[in-house]
């Protein structure tokens, strides 16, 4: 009989009495030995393969899944029943056969020769644990908890976190090199993409711009250097060259450099002047594509730029300089011309110059416009006006940069959609008959 003095107080469960010593098994080569053809040993052996396991299957019947396993020769099929002996030479046995006594007999004779053992049927009985196992960026994780429902759960959360970004994965003995240029997206940091969080969480150090989702920042763990850089409009900021000399000299000196960024990296993000300097210096670049918000902004405020049977282009404009400005290499009679949507970026203090330009050149003065303050945040305004009287009603209201122009017919189906989701929100849901009829 078993000694019962260190099992878990209730069969098939871990005890307290009883703490498992967690060890990850290097098996490339060595034999496993898997008893039982069934469901549970469908599940078990991919996974020892992947390890590399040279496994041994004994069982009279088995699944198809296995027996194409045996076929293609990924594994031996031993087409009989446990026979004592099976478990020789072997650095691991899993007891999956449909049978307790079968699986008992299995975990005595591979406690005789000292072989771990894992039993499907009997945690109780089993000298190894199969923890709830997963894996993502890079990482291994099992979990062990006596409830394997609860520790799938576990483990879920700590892959899904791995994968998100959400959980600080930096490594230490593989450090990943050079700069990332990671695009934030539009301001919300739930937009920036999974790639990019996952990349933040390895920074050393984070060179942010002020557009940029900075309440990521306060996820980082603290020894990770973070440095802001912003530019803030007709305020402080920091120069490109400088922005490029910090990017080049923490990379230079072994450190991951993160370059967070509003939105994508390369629409008006001068991220390709970013890239140019690194790669010029040697630095390897990592870019990370992100929500530009001349697209991520409207469609947050339920503005369509492209629409079925109105218009069919679209054109973002920089606005850092007015129309007829020397420096402004934008032909806005051409734009005013077209029928496309206009989406215009850092052009808040401008709209007076932009609406005379296009006004002139053609575009009606009655062509619908929203401006869109702040957008993707809790704080986001939106506001409806005329290319004539836009500057007036910004003005009014208050708006003030970041914020996101929209010029063109588009705006009157935001308008609508507007109105319906206004309309969806203050209608009770309707409720199904009792009995369905």
């Amino acid at each position: 009989m078993a000694d019962q003095r260190n099992q878990p107080d209730h069969p098939g469960q871990p005890g307290e009495r009883e703490q498992a010593y967690l060890l990850g098994l290097r098996l490339g080569g060595k034999k496993v030995v898997v008893v039982g053809g069934g469901a549970v040993a469908t599940r078990r052996v991919p996974a020892l393969l992947a390890a590399g396991a040279d496994i041994t299957l004994v069982s009279p019947g088995i699944t198809p899944g296995l027996e194409d396993l045996a076929t293609s020769g990924r594994i031996t099929w031993l087409a009989r029943a446990y026979q004592p002996g099976d478990c020789a030479g072997a650095w691991l046995a899993c007891a999956c056969a449909s049978g307790r006594e079968v699986n008992e007999q299995v975990a005595l004779e591979a406690d005789a020769q000292r072989v771990w053992c894992v039993r499907a049927d009997d945690a109780g009985a089993s000298s190894a644990w199969t923890p709830a196992a997963g894996g993502a960026a890079g990482v291994q994780v099992g979990v062990l908890s006596g409830d394997p429902r609860r520790s799938a759960a576990v483990r879920d959360a700590i892959t899904n976190g791995l994968s998100a970004g959400t959980i600080s994965a930096r490594h230490w003995r593989r450090r990943r090199p050079g700069v990332a240029l990671i695009g934030g997206g539009p301001g919300d940091p739930g937009l920036i993409t999974v790639r990019g969080r996952q990349l933040l969480a390895e920074a050393d150090v984070v060179v942010a711009d002020h557009l940029a989702p900075r309440e990521l920042l306060a996820e980082l763990p603290p020894d990770v250097l973070v440095i802001d850089a912003a530019k803030i409009p007709y305020g402080r900021s920091m120069t490109q060259r400088e922005i490029n000399d910090l990017l080049i000299s923490h990379a230079a000196s072994g450190r991951f450099v993160v370059r967070l960024k509003g939105g994508d990296p390369f629409v008006f993000g001068r991220g390709g002047e970013e890239m140019l300097a690194c790669l010029r210096a040697g630095i390897p670049v990592t870019v990370v594509p992100g929500v530009t918000s001349a697209v991520g902004v409207p469609a947050a405020a339920g503005v369509p730029v492209t629409h079925r049977g109105i218009v069919q282009d679209f054109h973002v404009i920089s606005v850092h300089v007015p129309p007829g400005d020397e420096r402004s290499s934008v032909d806005w009679e051409s734009l005013a011309r077209g029928t496309g949507t206009l989406i215009l970026l850092m052009a808040v203090n401008r709209l007076g110059a932009v609406a005379e330009a296009l006004i002139r050149f053609g575009r009606a003065a009655t062509t619908p416009v929203t401006v869109i303050a702040d957008g993707t945040m809790p704080t986001q305004r939106t506001m409806y006006a005329t290319l004539e009287n836009m500057e007036r009603r910004v003005a009014d209201a208050g708006l003030r940069p970041p914020a996101v122009v929209v010029i063109g017919e588009v705006v009157t189906i935001a308008a609508e959609l507007a109105g319906l989701a206004r309309d969806v929100a203050t209608t009770p849901p309707l409720v199904p008959p009792a009995g369905g009829g």
